[in-house]
């Protein structure tokens, strides 16, 4: 299965998916290192996942996406009414590479496009999940448990999820803990994806 991971980040949403052939982007090439020590085996471009999206889309059985959340997020939207942050236009890239997906990707491969429960009414209906909204073109299944990591309490020196930055520099170690997908549920997407028949609601493992 050949599978293309966008906005790859360390690769939380990557860590548990097997049997797969994975093409990962991430822009910054600080955060493609470590993406790189803990993946080795993966293709790693560093570049703009938006615009390999746009000449790629059609090489792949399955495409994740998971945009910049900052300009969507809730969080953001109250930082900026207590004047810690500027206010920002929403990014409509998201919503670029749904309609993309939705009208170009060709019949057999499958995709999902990840993000925060935005602090709008989302302009594409997604599916909510856990902290998630995601759009895909297959179905969804909930699962059942829940993901109890305590975003504000992370430091950026525990290990989330099986990853641990200590010995990484140059990065913002807390910023990229937090924005991690949980492995399990985007492993539990990922089997969706492979296979119409998977019923497993419930996938074992720690969530935090």
């Amino acid at each position: 299965m050949k599978v293309l991971n966008l906005y790859a980040g360390i690769g939380g949403n990557r860590k548990l998916w097997t049997d797969c052939e994975v093409t990962a982007v991430e822009f910054s090439p600080e955060i493609a290192k470590i993406y790189k020590d803990f993946f080795p085996n993966d293709k790693l471009i560093v570049g703009d996942a938006h615009e390999y999206l746009l000449n790629n889309y059609m090489n792949y059985d399955f495409i994740w996406a998971s945009p910049p959340c900052q300009s969507h997020s809730d969080i953001r939207r109250m930082a900026v009414k207590q004047g810690q942050y500027k206010a920002l236009y929403p990014d409509m890239t998201l919503y670029q590479e749904i309609i993309l997906l939705q009208n170009f990707a060709p019949i057999g491969t499958k995709w999902v496009i990840e993000n925060v429960i935005p602090y709008y009414k989302h302009l594409i209906t997604g599916i909510k999940m856990q902290r998630h909204l995601f759009w895909c073109n297959f179905q969804l299944k909930n699962i059942m448990k829940k993901d109890n990591r305590k975003h504000y309490k992370i430091t950026g020196n525990e290990t989330i999820y099986g990853f641990n930055l200590k010995k990484y520099s140059g990065i913002d170690k807390r910023k990229t803990l937090r924005n991690m997908v949980n492995p399990y549920l985007a492993n539990h997407i990922f089997n969706l994806a492979k296979d119409s028949n998977y019923k497993e609601i419930h996938e074992q493992g720690e969530l935090f």
